[in-house]
């Protein structure tokens, strides 16, 4: 697995037009997985601009550098642990969801602690190039009350619990795999874990056209004059 401006920029162009069926699909199936289904162009749009943060890495353009891996982790901070149990909220019975809705907020009061501080301390986010990787580090919020461990243990069960533990199968499908995904990164990738569960993240989300696909031929069988 090779990752590279190329790779990045690739990913994009896959990620969004699968998330246009995506939606698509939702919009004429059940609009509930509407927002769920969005996942793909988010994941697209934020590997785009992990394309321009290796563009602008290797011309040197650090201001533009820093601009465009600042707008990167807003998706790994902010986005992925809001959109994630608020997009899950949808499809869930009326009594889980409010369970969802508190994971969406205790997702964006995390994401928001660990993401606003780069735009005061301009040495928090730090960026650095692998021949295959990039790697974002630096300070975070929370290194002055816990190790860091623990931070991202909260983060990724803000991401992953909320489709595990849906009602709905096909979508504990997909938190399974973004579990998934999250393994392969801490096995194989932990030098460059942001990056790497993020792309992997995104082709994972691939899946929510399959699912889509399938519960639209379910619908067309249960209901022929449906379409």
């Amino acid at each position: 697995m090779c990752f590279s401006a190329e790779a990045s920029f690739t990913a994009s162009a896959l990620l969004i037009p699968s998330g246009g069926v995506s939606l698509y699909l939702a919009a004429k199936t059940d609009r509930r997985y509407v927002p769920l289904c969005a996942l793909p162009v988010l994941f697209g749009l934020q590997q785009f601009f992990e394309g321009m943060v290796w563009v602008s890495g290797a011309g040197a353009n650090y201001e533009a550098m820093r601009h465009y891996s600042i707008t990167y982790m807003f998706f790994v901070w902010l986005a992925w642990p809001v959109w994630i149990p608020f997009a899950t909220y949808f499809v869930e019975p009326c009594r889980w969801r409010p369970l969802y809705l508190l994971g969406s907020i205790i997702g964006g009061m995390l994401g928001a602690t660990l993401y606003f501080p780069y735009f005061a301390n301009e040495g928090w986010l730090t960026v650095s190039f692998l021949p295959k990787a990039v790697v974002y580090s630096g300070k975070q919020t929370f290194d002055f009350i816990w190790p860091r461990d623990v931070t991202y243990a909260i983060y990724l069960a803000s991401i992953v619990l909320p489709p595990i533990l849906s009602t709905r199968p096909e979508v504990r499908v997909f938190g399974l795999l973004v579990f998934l995904a999250f393994g392969v990164t801490y096995l194989f990738f932990r030098f460059a874990y942001i990056s790497v569960f993020c792309f992997l993240g995104g082709l994972v989300s691939i899946y929510l056209v399959l699912m889509m696909a399938r519960l639209a031929r379910e619908k067309a069988r249960a209901d022929p004059d449906c379409c």
